[in-house]
């Protein structure tokens, strides 16, 4: 029996074959409005029931909460979806307050753009990051790197990411470098590394450390990734660009519409499913005030 982790939608988790594999990167393409960030959220929440923790959720976007995951939490799961606010610069006191592991969401990744944005022309004629955005960023790890590790020590073992934007060339996007660096350097780092690298002098915290060690291949991630294309058939056709992470994730879902006589329906297939069973239907679904119905 392959173990399976639940996406909270009994109808999806039978399209995957009992739903998505531990330790896995899911891929959500869809375009603004069709629905991502409702099944993101969807995700997250069903750890509480499912594996005895939410997910967390980090945010990409510039544009503070314009996916409106503060209304959709508190409406759909009365979730108070707390921003998380707790930095760890290198020799301070790492853990986290009181109070600071209610907050399941994070938006310190505000860089929107062409990774060239951010760099600057070396004397040989490649590119390097900027200095200054380089401290800028590094910056913002110094919250999202605890974020991460605390909240996985405590139990989470879902990682919902959102607000990536479209761009033309994967490759060039700098949501997708700090996608993959995320996904590399913290959430696929074995714990006791990761919790070295945080609570500083090691000597010090080496108990918390030891007991609060968790199973990184176990965290199942979810990437939310709008796109340009709104028909489901174009997002079907869509070619797999250089640098996209659907390329090497081991499930890809689309979700996109279709007119259907006098109405525009919501359609969602599973694209891709490695290692596992999976439908090869097309299910309509819907947006309802009380989330997403299949």
């Amino acid at each position: 029996m392959i173990d399976r982790v639940s996406t909270g939608l009994p109808k999806l988790d039978a399209m995957l074959g009992g739903g998505l594999l531990p330790g896995t990167l899911t891929c959500v393409y869809g375009a603004t409005g069709i629905g991502k960030t409702h099944l993101g959220l969807t995700f997250a929440e069903h750890g509480r029931v499912a594996d005895g923790a939410r997910g967390i959720v980090l945010d990409m976007n510039g544009r503070g909460d314009s996916q409106q995951h503060d209304e959709y939490a508190a409406r759909l799961f009365r979730w108070p979806l707390k921003a998380w606010t707790h930095t760890v610069t290198p020799m301070s006191e790492p853990y986290p307050p009181a109070g600071e592991l209610d907050a399941f969401y994070s938006n310190a990744l505000r860089w929107v753009g062409r990774v060239r944005d951010f760099q600057v022309p070396t004397p040989d004629g490649s590119f390097e990051f900027d200095w200054n955005w380089k401290a800028t960023y590094g910056h913002a790890l110094y919250t999202v790197r605890p974020f991460v590790y605390f909240h996985l020590a405590a139990g989470t073992r879902r990682v919902v990411v959102d607000g990536v934007e479209p761009m033309d060339a994967p490759a060039d996007s700098i949501q997708v470098f700090m996608f993959n660096e995320l996904y590399r350097t913290m959430i696929h780092r074995d714990a006791e590394t990761l919790g070295m690298e945080i609570c500083l002098p090691v000597w010090k915290h080496r108990e918390f450390i030891d007991a609060h060690r968790y199973d990184h291949t176990r965290v199942t991630t979810l990437l939310l990734v709008t796109t340009e294309e709104t028909r489901l058939e174009d997002l079907l056709a869509r070619k797999v660009a250089t640098g996209d992470v659907g390329a090497t994730a081991n499930t890809i879902l689309a979700l996109g519409s279709e007119r259907v006589g006098s109405r525009l329906a919501r359609l969602l297939c599973v694209v891709k499913h490695r290692g596992s069973a999976m439908s090869d239907g097309i299910v309509e679904y819907k947006i309802t005030p009380t989330g997403i119905e299949m």
